[in-house]
């Protein structure tokens, strides 16, 4: 039987290629964004104000929808003032998961970030505890974008331990910097990945701040449907990221160079360029290993 899954920000880069994905899987989509339509393969559209908890309620009873991926936020805060930020990401994702309970929408993915941990755009650098992190690892967000992360994914902590009216099955995927091709070839193989070349070019602090990560868009949307197609029960959150770092320097050099504060578990592998972030539950719980390197041949 043929899944419908409505898509909020479905106009979005990576909005429109999980429609296009989950439509080749075989699932009915429907889009669920602001303003006029921007992509071509969803089954059906409704302009939905993601803010306005009537309209979101109303898109998804539209939509007959069987699950929710929940995309449809700011995705980068330099150019909304805080507050706008914050509701974007934590009164969106309640107003999704009310309506999806209240309407029997089993299952929903949220979009949270590797912000909610205290990285991505804080202007201070990243507090690390140990090296790969993991999904226990502590949380310390100070802006507006990275608290409303951490919000979203407390919100879903709550509506899982409802007794009724809640999704079954709620996934926080915490995205790093999601590349295509032409993004992995300008910022990868066309620059100078040292730390010396990152330092000269100014991107140092961003590259440490996200731990050096970023995951293709291939591997992402096929996380994401993965995570719709999912029956546990209770609410999740995983970590997302390429099997590598975007540095030249091998992992544990890596580590001992950029967080000498952190202890270096033995994940990080030897002498290779592991991910400074472990995966390890992503594939536990949807069978999901992520494949592609920009140091593999273009």
């Amino acid at each position: 039987m043929t899944e419908t899954v409505a898509v909020t920000g479905g106009n979005g880069r990576v909005g429109r290629s999980v429609i296009a994905h989950l439509t080749d899987e075989g699932h009915r989509t429907v889009n669920c964004s602001r303003g006029e339509r921007d992509e071509e393969r969803a089954d059906a559209y409704l302009t939905t104000d993601l803010l306005d908890a009537g309209e979101v309620y109303g898109s998804l009873a539209k939509s007959d929808a069987d699950a929710v991926v929940h995309l449809g936020m700011i995705p980068t805060p330099e150019t909304t003032p805080g507050f706008r930020t914050y509701e974007s990401n934590a009164l969106s994702s309640y107003h999704v998961l009310e309506a999806a309970g209240e309407l029997g929408i089993d299952t929903v993915a949220l979009a949270s970030s590797l912000s909610a941990m205290g990285g991505g755009y804080e202007p201070e650098p990243i507090a690390v505890d140990y090296l790969p992190v993991d999904e226990a690892h502590p949380l310390r967000p100070s802006t507006a974008y990275g608290i409303g992360k951490q919000t979203l994914e407390i919100t879903a902590d709550g509506f899982a331990r409802r007794s009724a009216d809640r999704p079954r099955t709620i996934t926080s995927l915490r995205f790093p910097w999601i590349v295509d091709d032409d993004l992995a070839r300008e910022t990868f193989r066309e620059a100078d990945r040292t730390l010396a070349g990152l330092r000269e070019a100014g991107a140092f602090h961003a590259q440490r701040n996200t731990l050096f990560s970023y995951v293709h868009l291939s591997d992402a949307v096929d996380l994401v449907r993965r995570t719709v197609e999912a029956t546990f029960d209770g609410h999740e959150r995983v970590w997302v990221s390429a099997p590598d770092t975007s540095a030249d320097a091998p992992s544990r050099e890596l580590a001992a160079t950029v967080f000498p504060d952190a202890d270096t578990r033995d994940a990080l592998g030897e002498g290779d360029h592991t991910s400074l972030i472990d995966t390890a539950k992503a594939e536990t719980l949807f069978d999901w290993t992520p494949e592609w390197s920009w140091r593999q041949p273009a």
